[in-house]
């Protein structure tokens, strides 16, 4: 009896369509996850007057965190989104890389629920470092994806460069000096650290052509 034919191995590099569809979900819900945590004190009186009003305004280092976090894990969608347009393939590796970015834009609800109740309290700057923290693991993990990228050219679609792709991580790696520098200048205002944090947003809400022009 002839044996039954071997099935064809499965190439390890395949299209990119079903991990963007995935991170896409993954986003929707990081960023929906933020929002869930704004609730009014516990001390609001229902009953008495005035009392809503003052409670809202209290709550501003919760809208600070918010905003923070949510333009944060906007404009990194944004970013991974432009990444994967200018990448033809993905590998085992990648997608794993991809996964544990994905693992710790989640987590970016935690940290930013722990500022937002500390940022008035003796332990803000702790809150504060462990925010920006977060925030800087995430940029390693999302600097090492590119990175894995520009380290295996053949994923790469044939117009992007080895320059333009080295030009790209050089404007990602500035969140990370960022964040670092926000780390220890926690340790003397939070509120500072928490703005810091904002700016990087902020600066990768620009064109691309803008930023280059910052960091070049």
């Amino acid at each position: 009896m002839q044996p039954p034919p071997t099935q064809p191995l499965v190439a390890e590099v395949t299209e990119t369509s079903r991990l963007e569809a995935f991170s896409d979900g993954v986003f929707a819900i990081a960023i929906t996850l933020l929002v869930l945590e704004i609730r009014l004190p516990s001390t609001v009186d229902a009953g008495k007057a005035g009392t809503l009003a003052n409670a809202l305004f209290q709550l501003w280092p919760v809208y600070l965190a918010y905003v923070t976090s949510f333009l944060t894990i906007a404009i990194m969608w944004a970013n991974h989104h432009t990444m994967f347009k200018m990448i033809r393939r993905t590998d085992r590796s990648l997608m794993l890389l991809n996964a544990v970015l994905l693992m710790v834009i989640t987590f970016l609800n935690f940290p930013t629920v722990v500022v937002a109740e500390y940022f008035q309290k003796p332990d803000a700057g702790v809150a504060a470092v462990f925010y920006s923290g977060s925030l800087l693991v995430t940029g390693i993990f999302f600097n090492g994806l590119w990175l894995y990228v520009v380290r295996q050219p053949h994923l790469l679609e044939p117009s992007i460069t080895m320059s333009n792709a080295r030009r790209v991580l050089r404007q990602y790696s500035v969140g990370l000096v960022v964040y670092a520098i926000a780390m220890g200048v926690a340790f003397f205002s939070a509120p500072a650290s928490v703005v810091m944090c904002l700016l990087v947003g902020v600066f990768f809400a620009l064109p691309i052509r803008r930023r280059a022009a910052i960091v070049e």
